[in-house]
């Protein structure tokens, strides 16, 4: 099917192990106009050859390959191809799987268990940057994606203490990853996490947050 003009096609890689899976997916991809499968991996190493070759806009990562982890994987994709939007799916339902996916680069998380609906919808709505959080995450009936909206703050690791100091003193992450040696995409992994454990959804709110709870100093340009 040709692609309009002004109606660009999302091209979507499928990474799982369930071939059964895989297949209703893509089947159900190229049913919608503004989707286009660009092929099935069932393993990692299958997975970082065909991002790297046919450079998809978006990559639908099972969290487990088999003995392999689909978050490894998933680090190795953001590597290979980085402006690939990197969609987590999987039977965990445990808001620490969110975090670890965020850290892992993903943009997105949706459960196995979710509908076809509330899949197309998240691949409609989520963007890098951002992590989205399918709604059946927490039980709710409409399918509909929302970002995660005040979880319970937990603690964060060393590495997010030394990048939240830094997004208080007003860095970008750009900068940030620079001054902690670390790549771009590592640190926005970090970022997104940080935003996860503190259910706030912009660094200004992230540092607000920090500052009531104490995990940041408030200072002044003064």
């Amino acid at each position: 099917m040709p692609e309009q003009e002004g109606s660009p096609t999302t091209r979507v890689l499928i990474v799982d192990d369930h071939r059964t899976f895989a297949e209703l997916l893509a089947f159900a991809l190229g049913s919608q106009p503004d989707f286009d499968c660009a092929g099935w991996a069932g393993t990692g190493a299958t997975a970082v050859e065909l991002a790297a070759r046919e450079r998809p806009d978006m990559v639908v990562m099972d969290i487990s390959l088999g003995a392999e982890s689909g978050l490894e994987v998933t680090r190795r994709i953001r590597e290979a191809t980085p402006d690939a939007t990197v969609v987590v799916v999987s039977a965990h339902r445990d808001p620490d799987w969110v975090v670890r996916a965020a850290q892992a680069g993903a943009s997105a998380f949706v459960p196995k268990t979710g509908s076809l609906e509330e899949m197309l919808s998240v691949l409609r709505s989520v963007r890098q940057g951002s992590m989205l959080v399918s709604a059946s995450m927490f039980g709710e009936p409409p399918p509909r994606p929302r970002v995660t909206d005040d979880p319970a703050p937990v603690g964060l690791t060393a590495r997010e203490s030394e990048v939240l100091t830094l997004m208080g003193k007003g860095l970008a992450p750009a900068e940030i990853a620079r001054l902690l040696g670390i790549s771009i995409n590592t640190c926005r992994g970090y970022v997104k996490s940080i935003h996860l454990k503190l259910g706030v959804r912009s660094q200004l709110q992230a540092v607000v947050k920090a500052q009531q709870l104490g995990l940041v100093e408030a200072h002044s340009d003064g």
